[in-house]
């Protein structure tokens, strides 16, 4: 696309030079040359000699208090939260450092924690592996006598207490056969051949052969060039503005309608939010996705290993794409740029990484007299902020929609390719499907969780689960109609790790007790559980250990600034120690309190035939919608309005 086209389609905001950006808002995200201040003063005294590396620096975010009292103007005192570790050793040093004195203000080593797979690791990891005598060896076996042509995947290794790999960093591999340029080799797996590599001393430690499957040679592309195509093409559906947008950008401050909010993001969340206000009354303090756990349900060969926290251990922000005026988003679109650290502490700037544009959704309200035939309509419309990050084989699509009538959604859309195996053709076995003949997809779940820190008119809130239950037989309900909704407060954290229930029709509603609307009653948040999913992986499993997060839809923690994360901070190799279940072993109170929810949704995905070779988008997600925040319906004033631009259609003749 032309710069012409492009400047024509992307809205005029005005906004800071990304080199050398202002920061306007106390929870901004860190600059490119704060970044590389922070590195400068970690280099005065790293705390691993020349072999210190960075995993994360981000932003350490101010005090509540700080944020609130904050005021257009103010000196902002800005400080760094660090991770690095070391390339030959085994440990991490979480540190805060100090942007404006210039030094290290705290460090603390955790010598048997692990950082994350740093992306720089994927493509050594791959050369690795191929260069093994035993693994070209075994690829022999197979027929396999061109090592450039096997492609290898580098999975988290988990924690098994398997001999000969305790006190290491391990990643775990899979491999495929790529038949020439651009194929797509997820079409060709080398089944039951693995190799474990030390991430520290690069070395490979064990190369598991199971057996030789014969590996399925039958093509399943996806590229352009490489695909019949006898689809007609359709015509466009043009999204236009002449007027231009209704939202502004300040920096990272994004406001909407009655919306505002800070657009944070970093290398392990990806998108996150912060002051989300409605009309000058706030809902949440931050909002983010904190975790994604992806199991499979094979136990035959290596498959058992395939637990894979995609954002502790590998990190979603790094891998984020650059995204695409007109095909990844459609509109008139404003594109925003996010800086990362790199493994050596270079900044890493990925261009056009967070898209933001309004989409029209239909009716929001409608009402016709039927004696008059009077009608008064009002469309809706929604605010999305989204981002596309590519982990490996899938495409993870979080899309974060604001409506009109206060609502907010979250959507995951998951795309890509399905994770393959081997089979004798027609033998899938017990745990996939045959999406082509010999290659099977495996029956999995995409687990999600999001951490919402809710701020309901202010910091201290309170829980309330929602039930509704049929009336008893008897004198109070004489024609067996009466049902009703019974409410009940969470007091303690010990009480609000809670399940979905549908047959009660469950879900929670965050309040503020010492705010009312206009029937008396406390205003409030409704999150309803939707997308729960079963897990399917045993609690006591050494997999389930790590991800006990998943045995409840929604946790409620007390606030704590260092609370951060579901399965805890160093999630690679972990033992499930240090996530939201210990968080809650306090029991602190939550009754009129400041409160964290952290719900648990996802994917249960038995592989179908069409998820091959590349899987349409299954969607998942969460909302959270006013219950009683508002007296009445929020958008009753909102003007009529005809869209001028819509025409009938002209099918006659075809």
């Amino acid at each position: 696309m032309s710069d012409m086209a492009h400047e024509h389609c992307c809205s005029s905001q005005k906004r800071p030079s990304d080199h050398d950006p202002i920061v306007s808002h106390p929870l901004q995200p860190l600059t490119p040359a704060e970044i590389r201040k922070v590195v400068e003063i970690v280099r005065v005294n790293p705390p691993y000699g020349d072999d210190t590396r960075f995993e994360t620096i981000e932003l350490m975010e101010p005090e509540k208090a700080v944020v609130r009292a904050f005021k257009s103007g103010d000196v902002i005192a800005r400080n760094a939260r660090v991770n690095v570790f070391s390339a030959k050793a085994v440990g991490v040093t979480g540190m805060t450092v100090s942007l404006g004195r210039g030094e290290v203000l705290s460090a603390q080593e955790f010598p048997e924690k692990r950082p994350m797979i740093q992306l720089e690791q994927f493509i050594p990891i791959e050369e690795i592996v191929r260069a093994n005598p035993e693994f070209i060896a075994a690829c022999e076996k197979r027929g396999i006598f061109d090592m450039s042509m096997v492609c290898i995947d580098p999975w988290s290794a988990g924690n098994f207490g398997i001999e000969g790999e305790e006190g290491r960093h391990l990643a775990h591999v899979f491999a495929w056969l790529r038949l020439y340029e651009n194929e797509n080799f997820y079409a060709h797996p080398i089944e039951g051949l693995n190799a474990v590599l030390d991430l520290k001393t690069q070395e490979i430690i064990r190369v598991d052969d199971y057996g030789v499957t014969p590996i399925p040679m039958q093509e399943s592309n996806y590229e352009h060039q490489l695909v019949n195509t006898t689809h007609a093409p359709l015509k466009p559906i043009n999204v236009t503005q002449p007027e231009g947008v209704n939202f502004a950008v300040n920096g990272r401050r994004l406001t909407w309608d009655k919306w505002s909010m800070v657009i944070g993001f970093n290398a392990r969340e990806s998108l996150t939010f912060h002051d989300i206000q409605y009309d000058g009354r706030p809902i949440l303090f931050r909002a983010s996705l904190v975790e994604m756990v992806v199991p499979y349900g094979s136990p035959d060969n290596g498959h058992y290993r395939k637990h894979v926290f995609d954002i502790g251990e590998y990190g979603i922000g790094k891998l984020a794409n650059s995204l695409k005026l007109g095909c990844d988003c459609l509109g008139v679109i404003e594109y925003l740029d996010v800086h990362m650290n790199t493994i050596d502490g270079e900044v890493m700037t990925i261009e056009k990484a967070i898209c933001i544009h309004e989409e029209d959704v239909g009716l929001l309200w409608k009402h016709m007299d039927f004696r008059t035939e009077r009608t008064e309509v009002r469309r809706a419309r929604k605010l999305v902020v989204s981002c596309v990050c590519t982990v490996g084989n899938y495409e993870y699509a979080l899309y974060w929609y604001f409506y009109l009538d206060g609502m907010i959604e979250f959507e995951m859309k998951a795309t890509g390719i399905i994770n393959t195996v081997a089979c004798i053709p027609g033998q899938p076995g017990k745990y996939g499907r045959e999406v082509l003949p010999g290659v099977v997809g495996q029956i999995h779940q995409h687990i999600f969780c999001a951490r919402l820190d809710m701020a309901v008119d202010g910091d201290l809130n309170s829980v309330v689960e929602c039930n509704s239950y049929s009336e008893e037989e008897g004198p109070q309900n004489p024609y067996g109609n009466a049902f009703y909704e019974e409410e009940t407060v969470l007091v303690r954290e010990s009480e609000a790790a809670r399940r979905a229930n549908s047959e009660t029709h469950r879900y929670w509603k965050v309040i503020n007790p010492a705010k009312l609307n206009y029937t008396g009653t406390p205003v409030g948040y409704k999150l309803e559980p939707t997308h729960a999913v079963t897990p399917y992986v045993r609690a006591n499993s050494p997999s389930g250990k790590r991800a006990d997060f998943v045995q409840n839809h929604l946790w409620v923690s007390a606030y704590h600034p260092e609370e951060r994360f579901p399965a805890g901070n160093y999630v690679n190799h972990s033992d499930g120690q240090g996530g939201i279940a210990d968080y809650i072993k306090q029991d602190r109170p939550i009754e009129n309190a400041d409160v964290v929810l952290w719900y648990v949704f996802g994917l249960h995905h038995p592989v179908r035939v069409e998820d091959f070779p590349v899987q349409p988008c299954v969607v998942t997600g969460f909302k959270l919608m006013p219950s009683g925040f508002f007296n009445g319906n929020p958008t009753i004033d909102l003007p009529p309005d005809i869209n001028k631009a819509s025409c009938c259609a002209n099918t006659s003749g075809r």
